[in-house]
């Protein structure tokens, strides 16, 4: 089994990647970007990993569904409705169904999994906890969840501090606890750090679990020099004290993962991660296709296996 530590656009390329390698891949998604809008139960990282595997992500976008329309949210603007959170009409009937399915009292757990049945998707995908975690952004207007700071202030505002509200009472899916568990081989995808991967690695059990088998966790950066591959990681990487580099992608994940895959052209960078431990495995890691996708996923699947 293959596990993927994983959040949205930085995460989904290389679930894609993975999935068509290996048929016993476990996504476990993060939780922290879901955002109740409108009655709704919206949960982006979960839905931008099932609309991937499905074949049907807006790819453009990085989120959504492919040739979707937005009537829904043109007439809540005609209603004088907040409408910065973009819903397509496909979307929507997602959204619906699972906050119909969470009224009748089913977990978050049981609707994934039940969505990802009616997709007809192949690997696993288990949200880190059934419970409501929300990451909240403290900045120059005040504190706001994270979907306010980046969608609806595109990540303009000065920042001072970001926390994971719930997280001190959130219980870890023990689905999830038991992939890691079992896996042969756990795969922190290269999503933003501290808004993707943070959460879940937040969650004390699931914290760990990849402790005791770091030997078998493999980090891929979403750096490439002091840049991220998309999103701003670096902003946030900055506010929490980290820098902005591989080298604070490899101090980050230190405890938890004992390799790491960074770009080729970060050789600079090697001596240093070395030091804390870890060894660096070297690649290209900017996946513009499926062809990409597949390739780095096949680099870190056989290079593993000689670490």
């Amino acid at each position: 089994m293959i596990t993927l530590l994983a959040g949205g656009t930085g995460s989904v390329k290389l679930a894609r990647g993975i999935s068509k390698m290996r048929d016993d891949l476990t996504v476990i998604s993060n939780i922290a970007d879901n955002i109740w809008f409108h009655g709704l139960y919206i949960c982006p990282d979960i839905d931008t990993i099932t609309y991937g595997l499905a074949y049907i992500l807006d790819k453009k976008r990085g989120w959504g569904v492919m040739d979707d329309s937005f009537m829904f949210m043109e007439q809540l603007k005609k209603l004088g409705q907040d409408n910065w959170f973009k819903i397509g009409d496909k979307d929507l009937a997602l959204h619906i169904v699972r906050t119909n399915f969470l009224n009748k009292g089913k977990s978050l757990s049981w609707i994934t999994e039940w969505i990802r049945k009616k997709f007809s998707i192949s690997s696993r995908i288990i949200p880190a906890s059934d419970d409501h975690v929300e990451t909240r952004i403290e900045t120059s207007q005040g504190e706001m969840h994270i979907q306010e700071f980046w969608v609806k202030n595109h990540a303009e505002l000065d920042i001072s501090y970001i926390r994971y509200k719930g997280i001190e009472t959130a219980t870890a899916n023990s689905r999830a606890v038991e992939s890691i568990k079992n896996s042969e081989l756990v795969i922190i995808a290269p999503g933003n750090p501290i808004s993707s991967i943070g959460p879940i690695i937040s969650l004390p059990i699931i914290r760990k679990e990849l402790e005791s088998k770091k030997d078998s966790v493999i980090a891929v950066s979403p750096i490439v020099g002091n840049s991220p591959l998309s999103g701003p990681a670096s902003k946030y990487m900055q506010v929490m004290g980290m820098e902005s580099s591989p080298f604070g992608i490899a101090s980050y994940y230190k405890d938890i993962a004992s390799n790491l895959v960074i770009s080729r052209m970060d050789d600079e960078y090697q001596y240093k991660i070395n030091k804390l431990g870890i060894n660096v495995y070297k690649t290209n890691i900017v996946m513009q296709n499926l062809q990409d996708e597949i390739t780095l996923s096949n680099y870190i699947l056989s290079n593993f296996s000689k670490a």
